[in-house]
C-alpha cells in the first residue's frame, strides 16, 4: 500500500470519526442551531479534517466533513469550513500535542465565560480532568487566528484542556478529537455544577497538593492503559 494510499484511508477515518462525534455535542446540549464545532489533526501531516460552517448538525456526514491545511485552506471539501477554523489551526501549528479540538457555547460554561471568571477548583471532577482551574482566554474577534492566539497563549503552561474564552464560550484540545469532546462534557458539568454550589454558599477549595495528586492519578492511574 502506497503512502497516498494511507494518508487516504486516515483522512476517510477521521471524516466519519469528526461527523459522528457532532451526535456528542447535541447529545449533552453542548450547542444550538449550527454553533460550534470539531476538528482533528491528520497525524503525519500539516491537515486538519473540521466541520463545515452552517451546516445543521442532522445534515452532517463523512463526505461533508473539510480538509485544511494548518493555515486554514481548503484541500478538500465542497463547502466553506467552519468560521473557527483559522483558530484551530493556529493552535494545531503551535501546540503539536494537540489532536483535536471542540468549540461549544454551552450554556453554564459560556456563562462563566462572559463573567471572565475561571472556573474555580472545587470538585474533584475538576482536579481529575484539567488540573487545577479551568482558565479564562482574551477576548478575541471571531474570522481570524485571534481566537487561536487566545487559546494557545492560556493553554501553552496550563494542566486544562478547557479555555473558556471571554464574552464568546469555550474551547477544549486533547490528544485526538473524541478526548477534546470528553473535555467539554466535562467543563460543561462542572460549570453547572460549581454554579448550583455558589446559589447555596461558598465552594470550598481544594488544596494544592491534593488537586496534584487527583491529577496524577487520574490522568496515569484511573482506567484502562
Amino acid at each position: 500500500m502506497s503512502a497516498t494510499t494511507d494518508v487516504d484511508a486516515t483522512i476517510r477515518g477521521l471524516r466519519e470519526t469528526v461527523a459522528h462525534l457532532h451526535s456528542e455535542l447535541t447529545r449533552y446540549h453542548l450547542v444550538v442551531g449550527t454553533a460550534g464545532n470539531i476538528s482533528a489533526r491528520v497525524p503525519g501531516r500539516d491537515l486538519m479534517v473540521i466541520k463545515p460552517s452552517g451546516v445543521e448538525y442532522d445534515e452532517l456526514t463523512p463526505d461533508n466533513m473539510v480538509v485544511c491545511d494548518l493555515h486554514g485552506t481548503v484541500v478538500d471539501g465542497e463547502h466553506a469550513p467552519s468560521s473557527d477554523t483559522a483558530a484551530e489551526a493556529y493552535v494545531y501549528r503551535n501546540m503539536p500535542r494537540v489532536g483535536g479540538v471542540v468549540h461549544t457555547h454551552s450554556t453554564y460554561a459560556t456563562a462563566w465565560a462572559s463573567r471572565a471568571e475561571p472556573i474555580p477548583c472545587v470538585l474533584t471532577m475538576v482536579a481529575d480532568e484539567f488540573g487545577g482551574e479551568i482558565p479564562v482566554g482574551p477576548f478575541a474577534i471571531i474570522g481570524d487566528d485571534s481566537i487561536g492566539r487566545g487559546i494557545v497563549e492560556t493553554l501553552r503552561d496550563h494542566r486544562s484542556r478547557a479555555v473558556l474564552m471571554q464574552n464568546h464560550g469555550v474551547f477544549t484540545i486533547g490528544r485526538d478529537a473524541r478526548d477534546a469532546v470528553t473535555a467539554a462534557v466535562m467543563c460543561e458539568d462542572v460549570a453547572r455544577t460549581i454554579h448550583i454550589a455558589r446559589q447555596l454558599g461558598t465552594p470550598a477549595p481544594i488544596p494544592d497538593e491534593a488537586v496534584n495528586a487527583l491529577f496524577e492519578r487520574y490522568q496515569n492511574v484511573y482506567g484502562q492503559h
